[in-house]
């Protein structure tokens, strides 16, 4: 069954693929963070930030788990 906690739980696992997957997007050098290259350290923030959203969606996942099972013991 598809519930809106699905869709965003679907969309915190597609986005850092979607935005890794886009190279265009950030192949470039500037703007430079600390003398390291954009293309360096915007990868290394969406490690952070698939972290982030991985922990969202199992949190989420947890969260609408629990309410089936308390749906399905009334």
């Amino acid at each position: 069954m598809i519930t809106p906690v699905r869709v965003i739980i679907a969309l915190c696992l597609i986005a850092p693929f979607v935005a890794m997957l886009w190279v265009g997007s950030y192949a470039k050098v500037d703007p430079a963070l600390a003398g390291i290259p954009f293309f360096y350290w915007y990868q290394m923030l969406w490690v952070v930030i698939s972290t982030a959203l991985t922990m969202l969606a199992y949190r989420l996942w947890q969260h609408d788990q629990q309410g089936r099972k308390a749906g399905e013991g009334k």
